[in-house]
């Protein structure tokens, strides 16, 4: 969430940054800044009013005191008008703060200089690419159809426990993915990070913390009696284990992961482009979170990109990486990596990981903050990525280890599932 202090600084450069989103937030910007001259306004009337009863409260007991009990008992009339205006203040200063505060959470972050703009997928950079994209043998087959042909994933029975988007793992299919869980685990432990296993829920507040609610709200599964969110990534309960702390300077970088099932409602999705496990409901991934210093932070991006790269070149899986335009960066987002596995069965690009640089903008809306060395509270800077979401990765591996014979496993991964070959 933006601050408003910031907004009003920076109101212009702000208004042609959003541009690049494809927005015109001049409007909004302009109901935001009158929301808070209303609150501060109200505010400032209720602090004169507060300080002229709290006077009027002295003179009374001095009043009494000295005998005056006419002039005493007329400032009590006194104080019950201000009480009256105190409360009519503090309904209006509340009333501005909520309106404020609703406003400020219908305003995406501000997109980093280098963020190309743009309205789409198509208007995403191409910043990096690396492997050879394998030539397969005659009549290979999409990840959908091998995975029929081995036995490693029931879709249909996914639908007859569930529905569509709930995949069965089976056999090698399984153990397979539990490989890749404990190996990406086992890289990002190496690596630095402090693995922690998260709940699969969360509060109304944790998803207004990372800024999931209000804006992906129809995106998420709610378990309405109790009123929890199934998460849609371990990126938002690791990040509000820090909501509302004060960190010291000495406390980063702070470097965490973890393995979660997600769960994403993904409304209206549906055509070739969502078969097998292109897209999911319910699917595992693999999360990096850190928690930095402004000043690191964009050195922290750059490194877990390239240790995503690193995890990508042991699996010797072809990829490239794409810096997101404005249309299509995420809504918390400054700034955001796309990898993608080229899916040579499928002859197109798969997205398997996103690294993200959210600044201050998941911080303020948590009151994550740190003592810097001047002694100042200041909002610290937070970035996640996914090392690695797995149904794609899977896909990836199926479509491009594939031989007339069966499926090769890639070598980092045999010591963790046993096997070689499908």
């Amino acid at each position: 969430m933006l601050q408003v202090n910031e907004i009003r600084e920076n109101k212009e450069k702000y208004v042609k940054a959003l541009t690049k989103r494809g927005l015109n937030v001049e409007s909004v910007f302009d109901e935001i800044l009158s929301a808070d001259e209303e609150r501060r306004s109200s505010q400032a009337q209720l602090d004169e009013v507060l300080a002229q009863s709290n006077n009027y409260s002295k003179e009374i007991g001095k009043l009494f005191k000295s005998g005056d009990i006419e002039k005493a008992n007329e400032l009590k009339k006194k104080t019950v008008d201000l009480k009256e205006t105190s409360k009519q203040l503090n309904d209006k200063m509340l009333a501005a703060s909520d309106r404020l505060q609703q406003l400020l959470y219908t305003v995406p972050n501000i997109p980093h200089d280098l963020v190309p703009a743009g309205t789409d997928e198509n208007d995403n950079l191409e910043v990096f690419k690396e492997g050879e994209i394998p030539k397969l043998i005659d009549g290979a087959l999409p990840h959908w159809e091998l995975a029929k042909k081995y036995d490693l994933i029931d879709f249909e029975l996914g639908v007859k426990v569930t529905g569509a988007g709930f995949p069965v793992y089976k056999g090698k299919g399984a153990r397979l993915q539990r490989a890749m869980i404990a190996y990406f685990l086992d890289k990002n432990i190496s690596a630095g990070y402090t693995e922690y296993q998260m709940p699969l829920m969360i509060n109304e507040a944790s998803g207004y913390g990372t800024g999931q609610l209000p804006d992906k709200e129809g995106q998420m599964y709610h378990v309405g009696v109790d009123d929890l969110y199934l998460i849609p990534t371990a990126e938002v309960p690791v990040t509000n284990m820090f909501r509302g702390d004060l960190l010291n300077n000495s406390d980063f970088p702070i470097m965490c992961t973890g393995y979660t099932p997600c769960f994403r409602r993904e409304a209206g999705s549906y055509g070739a482009h969502v078969r097998g496990l292109n897209r999911l409901h319910q699917f595992d991934k693999v999360e990096i979170v850190r928690i930095e210093h402004p000043d690191n932070s964009y050195a922290a991006l750059d490194g877990m990109v390239e240790h995503v790269k690193d995890i990508l070149r042991e699996l010797k899986l072809p990829y490239r990486i794409l810096r997101l335009c404005g249309g299509d960066l995420g809504f918390t987002a400054t700034m955001t990596y796309d990898f993608e596995v080229f899916s040579t069965a499928q002859d197109r690009w798969l997205e398997i990981s996103s690294v993200s640089n959210f600044e201050t903008f998941q911080a303020n809306r948590l009151k994550l903050r740190f003592k810097d060395t001047d002694g100042k509270n200041k909002l610290a800077h937070t970035l996640n990525g996914s090392a690695l979401a797995l149904p794609r990765v899977l896909a990836g591996i199926l479509e491009n280890y594939q031989t007339k014979d069966g499926i090769k496993i890639p070598e980092v991964l045999v010591p963790y599932c046993g096997f070689d070959f499908i």
